[in-house]
C-alpha cells in the first residue's frame, strides 16, 4: 500500500542535512515496513536490529565510536555492504533507552549512513530521557493509521479521488460522486486506517474477517498493558480505555470511569494510554488568538482512539458477512462514530511527518451552555469545526461563537453535499453575526488543506 508519509521518508534520505531519524506512533501502524520498503526502492542493505527480540544487540552501542558500532554489527550478521550504501534501523530501541541518546555519534561521525530508530511504547522511553537526548543530532517523525485519500489508493479507486481532490468550493458535485464517495468512507468507517485491516479488505477479506482482526490488535495493545506494571494499574487502564469510546465527542469525565477508581489513577491512565498513542488527548482553549496552545486547559479535556477500527473492537460492531449499514446502526454508535472520525481525520490535518497533529475543543464554562466540537489552527486562522452524523442539527453555539471571537470562517461536517454560505444570523442574545460557513460531507475533511486556500474572500 502507497502511505503519504514515504514521499517524507524519501525526502529525508536524500536531504544533505539528514540527522538519525527517529519515527513515533502506536504499534502496527506501518513504521517496520515503511523502512523496509524504503531499503528495498533505493537499494541500500538493510542492516536491522530488533532490540525486543534480541536485546544482546545493545551492547554493541556501547562504544562511542559509530565506525567500530556499525562495524560489529556487521560482522555480527554478515552485513557486507559500506555506510553510504546501508541503511541501520533499530526497531524497538525503547527495549534499551540509554542508546536514543547515543544516536549523536552517528549524526556527528558518520553522516553518511542513514540511521532510523522506531519503538511501539516509544513514548515512555523519550520521556524518561527528555533531559538527556541530543537537541539538534535527531529528528523527530510520526506515523499514523491511513487516511481517507490512502485508504481508496489501496482499493484502486484514483478516479474517485481525482474528482474529490478536484473540488472546490462554488463547485457542484454530482450525485453519483457524492453516493460513491459516501459508499466507500462508510466502508472507511467500519474498516479504519489500520494496514492489517485495510491489507485484507483490499483483499476481499469479508467483513467478519476485518473485524476479528480489529479485535487482535485491540488484545495486542491490551497485552502491552502488562508492560506498564508498575505505573498503573492495568485493570484501570482497560477501563479507561472503554470510558473513551463511551465518551467520544464529549468531555472526559473521570469520575465515570468506573466504581473504585481513583480520580488521580483515572487521570494518570488516560495519560499513560496517550503516551502509547492508543488515544489523542484534546485539551480546551480559549480560543483568543493563536496559537490555541497558549490558552489550552488540559482540565476540560475530550479524547480520542487512535482508529476508528479500536471504537468498533470496543463496541463489539455487529459484522458477519457484510457490515451494517448506516442507518441500521444505533444513533449513539453514529455519533460516536461521526466524532472519532472527525478527530481522527483533522488531526492528521492539523500534524504532518515532522510535527505531531494537536486538535482542540471549546465549551463555555458556567452560565449559558456552548460548547464547538473542534478548533484547529489552518493557514494562519482559527477554524471551528462542528460534527453531525446526520444532515441537520442546531448551530446556535457556533454562532455565538463566531460572534464572540470575530471570526470569519467556521466548518461544518455532515452528510450533506457541499455549499458555501454566507451566514447572516442573531445569536439567541440577539446580536448580529455574518461569516462564512463551509458545509462539507464527512468524505471531504481530509482534503480541507487543499480547499481553504481557495475558498473566495478569506484571509487563508
Amino acid at each position: 500500500m502507497k502511505r503519504a508519509v514515504y514521499q517524507d521518508l524519501r525526502a529525508w534520505l536524500v536531504d544533505a542535512r539528514r540527522k538519525p531519524l527517529i519515527l513515533r506512533g502506536a504499534r502496527q501502524v506501518g513504521k517496520t515496513w515503511l523502512v523496509r520498503e524504503l531499503a528495498r526502492e533505493r537499494n541500500l542493505a538493510l542492516l536491522e536490529v530488533n532490540f525486543e527480540r534480541d536485546p544482546s544487540f545493545a551492547k554493541t552501542f556501547e562504544a562511542a565510536d559509530p565506525g567500530r558500532v556499525f562495524g560489529d554489527l556487521a560482522l555480527l550478521m554478515d552485513h557486507r555492504a559500506a555506510p553510504a550504501d546501508s541503511l541501520l534501523f533499530i526497531d524497538e530501541i525503547q527495549a534499551a533507552p540509554e542508546v536514543l541518546a547515543r544516536l549523536r555519534w552517528f549524526a556527528e561521525e558518520m553522516p553518511e549512513l542513514p540511521v532510523v530508530a522506531a519503538g511501539s511504547l516509544l513514548e515512555f522511553a523519550l520521556a524518561d530521557l527528555s533531559h538527556s537526548m541530543p537537541v539538534g543530532r535527531v529528528s523527530y517523525a510520526y506515523v499514523e493509521p491511513l487516511g481517507f485519500s490512502e485508504y481508496l489508493e489501496a482499493h484502486a479507486q484514483e478516479p474517485l479521488l481525482e474528482r474529490l481532490h478536484a473540488w472546490q468550493p462554488g463547485m457542484e458535485i454530482s450525485n453519483a460522486v457524492h453516493e460513491k464517495a459516501w459508499e466507500w468512507f462508510d466502508r472507511y468507517q467500519m474498516v479504519g486506517g489500520m494496514p492489517a485491516v485495510v491489507a485484507a479488505d483490499v483483499q476481499g477479506a469479508d467483513a467478519k474477517t476485518c473485524r476479528d482482526i480489529q479485535r487482535d490488535l485491540l488484545h495486542t495493545y491490551q497485552d502491552d498493558f502488562s508492560k506498564y506494571a508498575g505505573r498503573i494499574d492495568t485493570r484501570v487502564l482497560r477501563q479507561v480505555l472503554l470510558a473513551v469510546v463511551a465518551s467520544l465527542g464529549e468531555k472526559f469525565v473521570y469520575s465515570a470511569v468506573g466504581d473504585g477508581v481513583k480520580l488521580e489513577h483515572s487521570r494518570r491512565s488516560l495519560e499513560m494510554l496517550a503516551a502509547a498513542r492508543l488515544c489523542k488527548l484534546i485539551p480546551h482553549s480559549a480560543a483568543n488568538g493563536l496559537p490555541l496552545a497558549a490558552e489550552k486547559n488540559d482540565r476540560l479535556r475530550k479524547a480520542a482512539l487512535l482508529d476508528v477500527g479500536l471504537a468498533h473492537a470496543l463496541w463489539n460492531t455487529p459484522a458477519l458477512g457484510h457490515f451494517p449499514r448506516w442507518e441500521n446502526l444505533a444513533p449513539g454508535i453514529r455519533g460516536g462514530l461521526g466524532e472519532q472520525m472527525a478527530a481522527q481525520q483533522l488531526q492528521l490535518l492539523s500534524g504532518g511527518f515532522t510535527r505531531d497533529g494537536q486538535l482542540f475543543h471549546w465549551r463555555r464554562e458556567g452560565g449559558r451552555a456552548g460548547e464547538i466540537d473542534y478548533l484547529l489552527e489552518l493557514h494562519g486562522t482559527i477554524l471551528p469545526v462542528e460534527v453531525k452524523s446526520g444532515a441537520a442539527g442546531s448551530m446556535k453555539s457556533l454562532h455565538q461563537f463566531m460572534h464572540d471571537k470575530r471570526l470569519a470562517l467556521a466548518l461544518r461536517l455532515d452528510r450533506n453535499p457541499p455549499s458555501l454560505q454566507a451566514m447572516e444570523v442573531s445569536t439567541t442574545q440577539g446580536q448580529a453575526v455574518r461569516y462564512t460557513l463551509l458545509n462539507l460531507p464527512h468524505y471531504l475533511c481530509a482534503f480541507l488543506g487543499e480547499i481553504a486556500p481557495n475558498l473566495p474572500g478569506q484571509r487563508i
